[in-house]
C-alpha cells in the first residue's frame, strides 16, 4: 500500500464522518502525519447523527504504539470505568449493559474476568478445538457447489458465531437472531443497521433480545445444568462465585459482539489482502503450517479489527511530553499503532513471516488484553487452511462494502468466485 499524506495536522478530525469514508491510502496518510507531527493531539468531538447525545468536551488521541501500550499497561491512571470506552459518554445503562467488562476498572473488572475465564481455560478450548475444524468444513460444504457467494456472510461471519453460540449452549433456532442483533449493535452509527432514525433506540432493542435469551436460557440452566458456558458461570461451587442473570445477559452481549467481530472482520481483510498480494498467498500455500502462527498475527495487525478504545484519566500525569488532566479523555487508536513505522518495518506491507509482531489487535497489555485473543488465532486458522484447501483458487471479484464506522474495522459485504467442487458431507 502506498499512502496519501493529503491532509495536514490541523485538518484531521477522527470525528468527522468525512475522514472516515476517504480512501484507506489518504486514511492511513493522515494517521501517519499525526504520528509524526502531533502524535498526542487534541480533537473536538461532534454532534453524531442518530445519537441524541450532547457533544462533549474533546479527546486527546495516542497515534503512537507506546503511548497506546503505556496507557493500556496503567488502568490505576488510564480508567475503563469512568465514563465509557467510546468517545462519546453513553447513558449508564447503555455503558454498562453493551459495555460489560470492558467498561470497568478493578475490582469488579478482575471478579468478571475470573469468572469468564473458565471458558477459556486450555481444557475448555482443547474442547473447542473439535467444534472450530468441524464448523469450518460445515461452512464451506454450503457454499462450495455454488462457485460463489458473499465471502462476508457466507464464510467469515458463520464461523464466530457458531462458535460462541455452541460455547454457550444456544439453540440453533436463534443464531439467526443472535447474528442480526449483533450486527446493529456493532453497526452504530451506520444508517443500515439504525432503525426510525435512532442509532440508540436501536441498539437497545437489539441488546434487549439478546438479554432475554440469555435469561430464559439461565433459568433453564440453573435447572436443568448443561456442559456450556451458560452453565459454568452460573455455577456458585466454583471460584469466584456465580454471575448475576444480569450480569450474564451483559457478558452475552458482549461476547457475542467482541468475540464475533473481531475474527468475522480479519478473515474478512485476510481474504482481501491475500488476493492483493498475491505472492504472499503462495508463500503461505506452500508452507501452511509453517508460517500460520505468524501469518495470523499479520492478518489481525493488517485487519486492526476494533479500531479504537478510550481510557480517561483519574488524576493529572503526563504522557510522552504532553501534560493529561483528570477527567481527560484519551483514545487509544490501535490501527494507528499497528502502523507505527517506530516499531513495524514496512508497515504498509503484508508480510506474512512477519517477526517480530507484537501488535495491539487485541489491546495493549494490562488486565483489558482481549481474553479470546487465543481462540480468534485458532479461528483464523482454521478457516484458512481449510480455504486453501478446499477452495483454492477463491477470489475476490468486486470492492468490499466497508462499514460505516470509526470503532469496527468492518466489511460489510465483499464478493467472491471459486471453481466449484463437492461437499464432504
Amino acid at each position: 500500500m502506498e499512502i496519501r499524506k493529503t491532509l495536514s495536522p490541523d485538518e484531521i478530525s477522527l470525528t468527522d464522518p468525512e475522514f472516515w469514508v476517504l480512501p484507506a491510502e489518504e486514511r492511513e496518510g493522515g494517521f501517519a502525519t499525526l504520528r509524526a507531527e502531533r502524535p498526542i493531539a487534541f480533537m473536538e468531538e461532534r454532534d453524531m447523527p442518530g445519537i441524541p447525545i450532547p457533544k462533549g468536551p474533546g479527546f486527546w488521541s495516542l497515534t503512537r504504539y507506546d503511548h497506546i501500550r503505556e496507557a493500556s499497561r496503567t488502568p490505576e491512571i488510564f480508567s475503563s470505568a469512568r465514563g465509557a470506552t467510546s468517545i462519546v459518554d453513553l447513558p449508564q445503562e447503555f455503558s454498562e449493559f453493551f459495555g460489560g467488562m470492558i467498561n470497568m476498572d478493578d475490582p469488579r473488572h478482575g471478579r468478571q474476568r475470573r469468572i469468564v475465564s473458565r471458558g477459556f481455560t486450555p481444557k475448555a478450548l482443547a474442547a473447542i478445538e473439535a467444534s472450530v475444524d468441524r464448523r469450518a468444513d460445515a461452512i464451506i460444504d454450503r457454499v462450495i457447489e455454488k462457485g460463489e457467494c458473499d465471502f462476508v456472510s457466507d464464510i467469515a461471519a458463520p464461523l464466530p458465531l457458531e462458535i460462541i453460540t455452541d460455547m454457550m449452549g444456544i439453540p440453533k433456532s436463534q443464531a439467526s437472531m443472535v447474528f442480526e442483533r449483533t450486527n446493529i449493535i456493532l453497526g452504530l452509527g451506520d444508517p443500515e443497521f439504525t432503525q426510525e432514525g435512532d442509532a440508540i433506540a436501536s441498539a437497545l432493542r437489539a441488546g434487549a433480545e439478546l438479554a432475554a435469551l440469555m435469561a430464559e436460557m439461565a433459568e433453564d440452566r440453573r435447572a436443568n445444568p448443561r456442559e456450556d458456558l451458560t452453565t459454568a458461570l452460573l455455577s456458585e461451587s466454583e471460584e469466584g462465585g456465580a454471575m448475576t442473570s444480569a450480569e450474564l445477559s451483559s457478558f452475552f452481549v458482549l461476547l457475542v459482539v467482541a468475540g464475533n467481530e473481531t475474527t468475522r472482520n480479519a478473515i474478512s481483510h485476510g481474504m482481501k489482502a491475500l488476493c492483493d498480494y498475491p505472492d504472499e498467498r503462495r508463500r503461505w500455500a506452500a508452507d501452511f503450517e509453517g508460517m500460520a502462527a505468524t501469518a495470523v498475527d499479520e492478518i489481525i495487525r493488517w485487519a486492526s479489527p476494533v479500531i479504537h478504545m478510550r481510557r480517561t484519566c483519574t488524576r493529572d500525569t503526563i504522557l510522552g511530553d504532553q501534560p493529561l488532566r483528570e477527567g481527560d479523555k484519551v483514545v487509544l487508536w490501535y490501527n494507528s499503532g499497528n502502523r507505527d513505522e517506530d516499531v513495524f518495518a514496512n508497515p504498509y506491507r503484508f508480510d506474512l513471516s512477519r517477526t517480530p509482531n507484537e501488535h495491539v489487535g487485541f489491546g495493549g497489555p494490562g488486565p483489558h488484553y482481549c481474553l479470546g485473543a487465543n481462540l480468534a488465532r485458532r479461528e483464523i486458522r482454521v478457516m484458512f487452511r481449510r480455504i486453501f484447501e478446499r477452495l483454492p483458487d477463491l477470489e475476490i471479484t468486486g470492492p468490499p462494502e466497508r462499514l460505516f464506522s470509526n470503532f469496527i474495522n468492518g466489511i460489510k459485504r465483499m464478493p467472491c468466485a471459486f471453481t466449484p467442487g463437492r461437499r464432504m458431507l
